[in-house]
């Protein structure tokens, strides 16, 4: 979806008892997961496209499989919060493409104290190459959610790049002491 493009939004009423308290978190991971926005006490937003439609469906599942409900609302694109909306949307997705990059450089900056204390063996390089793993497990993720392609996301997949390029130096160190 484009920057500029029109979407109607979704607002989503949540009400799960809070015990047992499962049901409760299990609808916030789902909301979490298709990139959900909350906006108030038990109030969440969505743009309406497919993928948040779905995930809002098993939301709902979710929360009367714990005895709740969830109330979903559509907003049209021309509405006078619709902006407001997004603006919300587009934070979160900032915010989490920002943590991203942040783990990249964490990233790093493990690889080049790995090197510098010359640690190279082949249970450091798998280690590393889990955790390049998880990195691009949650960018993934991130770019399922971020519908608007936010600017961030360029960025951010220049960071597991150079991460892609650092754990590569790495292997070739720890191949390079193997073989010596």
């Amino acid at each position: 979806m484009t920057q500029n493009a029109e979407v109607s939004w979704l607002v989503l009423l949540v009400q799960v008892p809070s015990d047992p308290s499962r049901y409760r978190v299990a609808v916030w991971r789902e909301l979490r997961r298709f990139g959900a926005v909350p906006i108030g006490q038990g109030a969440w937003t969505a743009p309406d496209v497919p993928a948040c439609r779905a995930g809002a469906e098993k939301a709902r599942e979710l929360a009367r499989a714990g005895n709740g409900d969830l109330i979903l609302l559509t907003t049209g694109s021309a509405d006078a919060d619709a902006a407001k909306l997004r603006a919300l949307f587009d934070a979160a997705r900032g915010d989490e493409w920002a943590e991203f990059v942040a783990d990249c450089g964490k990233f790093r900056a493990e690889i080049a104290r790995e090197i510098a204390k010359q640690k190279f063996t082949l249970a450091e390089l798998e280690e590393e190459e889990q955790s390049l793993d998880r990195l691009r497990r949650w960018f993934r993720s991130i770019r399922g959610r971020d519908v608007f392609g936010s600017p961030s996301a360029s960025g951010a997949e220049g960071s597991l790049a150079d991460c892609v390029v650092a754990l590569e130096e790495f292997a070739g160190l720890v191949y390079q002491e193997l073989h010596s």
